[in-house]
């Protein structure tokens, strides 16, 4: 997530300079076969163009707006995560009368958000991160995921006996919820909590367990792909055919014009057909960085920054003053 006033101008064009490099490729070539060979019959007419441009324009448009809803609802998501954890916290320090029993049971909840937040980073077949435009641009900011292994991470918060029994797990934010479950239905059994406190924190460990499955939802259904195909072919084919399409109406301005340019306003076609089709792409690869929040793209939701900050809310809650310090941002970017 950028933290900053906006990126800057430099940083987006290295971003998409790619697209650049091949737009100038598009623009040339269109203007040599016409202006230099002479093959006339390749202009389009302007008015196809056009047409494909507006289409591609609302396609365009509505792959991003849905893709900022889809981050929109993953912030959303831990928004209230980061809520429900302190409430959590309060009725662990509140309720018990032992404050050791308490701090395993919001350990263990440091626990929980670890698993969930790497588990949110694990790689899908359909996401985009480890493109060349999106890894490369990685060199600016830090994602902690990938610095920690997750058995590194989570023996901070956890015995023995129970890092190796999630460490043998599948879904181990979920059998990490489920060890909570047990732990408080024995403080029940042994008298430790009365029904109406036990009965509450069931309720939030449901509610956690809600928020979990609208993670893995958002994380596990990837924008419909056949949307997504669609917005990459009308933008490849608008990038395409722009420049044929310009050709006749700069050719056109020659009639109108003296000196130096005489007889060459064909080659503007070549600057104003990049800026034309950048304009696109630009607005696509915007709309495919945000499609999944929580990949490790520069756009994500920073749930990393959020799970230290619950951790540090708690860990002070129980009077604990050794906490670890926030996350900063690198580049104005954090994850």
């Amino acid at each position: 997530m950028h933290v900053g006033k906006s990126y800057k101008l430099s940083e987006f064009l290295i971003w998409t300079r790619r697209n650049v490099y091949t737009l100038l490729v598009l623009g040339i070539i269109p203007v040599i076969l016409y202006h230099v060979m002479g093959i006339k019959w390749l202009a389009v007419p302007w008015t196809v163009v056009a047409l494909l441009g507006t289409a591609t324009a609302f396609i365009v448009g509505f792959k991003n707006t849905q893709t900022y809803y889809r981050t929109r609802d993953a912030q959303q998501v831990w928004t209230n995560i980061l809520n429900s954890s302190r409430a959590w916290a309060i009725m662990s320090r509140d309720y018990l009368h032992d404050p050791e029993k308490t701090k395993i049971l919001i350990y263990r909840h440091f626990a929980w958000l670890t698993a969930l937040r790497y588990q949110m980073r694990e790689d899908r077949i359909w996401e985009v991160r480890d493109k060349s435009h999106n890894a490369e641009y990685q060199r600016y900011y830090t994602i902690p995921e990938r610095e920690t292994t997750f058995e590194t991470a989570l023996e901070k918060y956890m015995s023995d006996n129970e890092l190796n029994y999630i460490l043998s797990t599948k879904n181990k934010a979920t059998q990490i919820m489920g060890m909570q479950s047990k732990c408080i239905k024995e403080l029940y059994d042994n008298q430790e909590i009365a029904l109406a406190q036990f009965i509450e924190m069931q309720r939030g460990l449901n509610n956690f367990y809600v928020q979990q499955g609208q993670c893995e939802s958002i994380k596990d259904a990837p924008y419909p792909r056949q949307y997504s195909v669609i917005n990459t072919l009308f933008v490849r084919l608008f990038c395409l055919l722009l420049p044929f399409g310009m050709l006749q109406e700069f050719d056109k301005l020659n009639g109108s014009i003296d000196g130096i340019m005489k007889g060459s306003m064909v080659w503007l076609v070549v600057p104003f057909s990049v800026i034309i089709s950048w304009m696109y792409t630009s607005l696509a690869q915007v709309g495919e960085s945000t499609e999944n929040p929580f990949e490790g793209s520069a756009n994500d939701v920073p749930i990393s920054q959020m799970c230290r900050a619950i951790e540090i809310d708690l860990r002070e809650m129980i009077g604990e003053r050794d906490t670890p310090p926030y996350l900063q941002p690198k580049n104005n970017i954090i994850l």
